[in-house]
């Protein structure tokens, strides 16, 4: 009997995602643990893998690219020897009540982009693909940004006739990015504490990195998420969860941090921290925001955070409130890092300082405890040599 393909869930808010492409071809042979096509989530483009064998057969009726899909749609079938295709070929939604058969969904206009199969990488990104399509902007001239030239949003928009109406529809990362704040804002007691703290120590032990000429250099996130595990294990009330059951500890340290893309705000989450050295978790850092902004992380690689940092001191920003991440019970806010007057007994020295901002969820924690990470956290920052290392 042949075996259904279908839409999966990549996400717990997922209803439908937006088909990228095939990555195998109509009558190829499939084994458990293959590739067969490509989808775009909430957040994420995903390779979508097979877990059975069979001969892929793509019905007529079959998804093109930019098409938006139900979670559970059946898209094509695995058919086992001697098998012939099923008698429809209509997509339908394996969740349809019996007898029912949903319409085919109407695709939305694509751009035609040559592309070569089982290429992973092409040359335009799904994103910037549909948003070329509906916008009317043709792609073929276009030099993108990307890496090996690759189009990208931002190159497509930088090219598109003024909208007359001055709507942009909302994508579905924005859709999924607004979901999740008006969630944090609905199901969170949040409650933001400021503290100005020394960073000049901070700044000389990054200058000892880089003139060590070693790479990857890290960043000063990279060094404050290794201080931050610190803290947390130190006041691991700020790591825990909140639900139904209770209040749950953290098994691990897996701390997210927060990165701009093209498409919005992404979270990727880096895995036990306390269990690697400063330079593993600039490289790893690295590497999730060069895919992130690539539009290539997977949703896999920003779930199970127990803690996020975002860091805005690169925008000239001092302070600000940031919204936590749920179901995370705090996120720590980064301003910049400035130079400032402040005394030294009677002395006025300059001193490297930043603000940290810290917004907790009063449910699971008060105000005192939380005062207390943030205290032992801007200790680490004026002294961070002792607790990382390379």
């Amino acid at each position: 009997m042949s075996i259904p393909i279908t839409i999966p869930r990549l996400g717990w808010n997922m209803e439908e995602g937006i088909f990228v492409e095939w990555l195998k071809a109509d009558g190829d042979a499939v084994k458990s643990g293959d590739v067969i096509f490509r989808l775009e989530g909430e957040k994420a483009t995903e390779d979508i893998e097979s877990l059975d064998a069979g001969t892929l057969h793509i019905p007529t009726t079959g998804p093109k690219t930019g098409d938006k899909l139900a979670v559970g749609a059946v898209i094509g079938h695995l058919l086992q020897p001697g098998e012939s295709p099923p008698s429809s070929e209509r997509a339908r939604s394996v969740s349809a009540p019996s007898g029912h058969i949903e319409p085919p969904q109407q695709p939305e206009q694509v751009v035609n982009v040559p592309r070569t199969p089982q290429v992973r990488s092409p040359a335009i990104t799904p994103r910037a693909r549909r948003l070329a399509a509906r916008l009317e902007v043709d792609v073929a001239p276009l030099r993108g940004s990307g890496r090996n030239g690759r189009i990208r949003e931002r190159d497509v928009r930088a090219v598109a006739p003024a909208q007359s109406s001055g709507v942009v529809p909302p994508t579905a990362t924005r859709k999924a990015i607004a979901a999740r704040m008006l969630e944090s804002r609905s199901t969170t007691a949040p409650v933001t504490l400021m503290s100005l703290v020394d960073a000049t120590n901070l700044v000389n032990l990054r200058s000892q990195f880089k003139a060590a000429n070693s790479e990857p250099v890290p960043s000063y996130t990279d060094i404050l998420v290794k201080l931050a595990a610190v803290a947390l294990q130190k006041h691991p009330l700020l790591a825990a969860r909140w639900t139904e059951a209770g209040i749950v500890p953290a098994a691990r340290l897996d701390i997210g941090i927060a990165v701009d893309t093209d498409s919005g705000l992404l979270v990727p989450v880096i895995p036990d921290v306390p269990g690697l050295g400063l330079r593993q978790v600039a490289r790893r850092t690295r590497e999730l925001v060069e895919r992130a902004r690539r539009g290539e992380i997977s949703s896999r690689e920003m779930q199970g955070g127990c803690f996020t940092i975002t860091n805005l001191g690169a925008f000239g920003i001092d302070a600000f409130t940031p919204i936590i991440n749920p179901p995370e019970c705090a996120i720590l806010g980064v301003g910049r890092i400035e130079r400032r007057p402040v005394m030294d007994g009677d002395r006025v020295v300059g001193r490297e300082q930043v603000t940290l901002s810290l917004t907790f969820d009063h449910r699971i924690v008060d105000g005192a405890p939380a005062a207390r990470f943030l205290q032992t956290l801007a200790a680490c920052v004026a002294n961070p040599a002792p607790w990382v290392s390379s």
